[in-house]
């Protein structure tokens, strides 16, 4: 009846379940395609300005520009600076995972952190997670964030993902994503960046109104 994964003896409920199961895991997989076909479609006609970040590791200062060349640019926003006073506990578990993928992601792509912390600070955070592999930028003197999206009018800080290329002599601003993508939608949005939540949406319970938290009881 369906595609049977394990050599177990399973009951026809299960298999009949376990098909339409199927099914909808397949029609995900396809409909999650034509959404990255319509992502990589987006015109490249928003060019940004050259913003100046401080390299939170060396307190170097560094233009935007200089972070992008022939190859995409991703771009993780950190909540932390600001009216954000300290880090956001999801987005450092977001960060925990995209320290370790940078490494992968190299191959194709570069992929930087930026927080409108003080420099200081985010390096003492990222030390503390054991970021070594992922580069770390503040934009506290800058507009950066602000102007992608990611900042509110009062300082308030948002998670989101951003993409930024090279078009010619120009930066351009391809993509930007939040976890909310609706009011009925509300942490959603990122979840592909993450594996914690697909690995807690295979569980009975799935992931519930669990939240991550900078540091857990042993």
């Amino acid at each position: 009846m369906t595609v049977q994964i394990t050599r177990l003896s399973e009951s026809f409920a299960y298999q009949a379940k376990r098909q339409a199961l199927l099914d909808a895991e397949q029609e995900l997989a396809v409909h999650r395609e034509k959404v990255a076909a319509l992502r990589r479609d987006l015109p490249a006609d928003t060019v940004i300005g050259d913003y100046q970040l401080e390299d939170a590791r060396t307190g170097q200062q560094v233009g935007l520009s200089d972070l992008v060349d022939d190859r995409p640019l991703l771009v993780y926003h950190l909540m932390y600076g600001r009216a954000q006073t300290s880090p956001c506990p999801m987005c450092s578990m977001w960060i925990d995972g995209l320290n370790a993928a940078s490494l992968h992601v190299a191959r194709k792509a570069d992929l930087i952190v930026v927080a409108a912390a003080d420099p200081d600070d985010i390096a003492a955070h990222a030390a503390a997670r054991g970021w070594d592999r992922i580069p770390l930028y503040s934009s506290r003197k800058s507009a950066f964030k602000f102007d992608l999206g990611s900042e509110g009018e009062n300082g308030e800080q948002h998670p989101q993902i951003s993409i930024i290329v090279r078009r010619g002599g120009d930066l351009v601003h391809l993509y930007s994503s939040r976890p909310e993508l609706s009011d009925s939608m509300r942490e959603r949005g990122l979840d592909l960046l993450s594996p914690v939540w697909h690995l807690l949406d295979l569980t009975p319970d799935g992931r519930g109104d669990w939240y991550p938290e900078l540091a857990y009881d042993e």
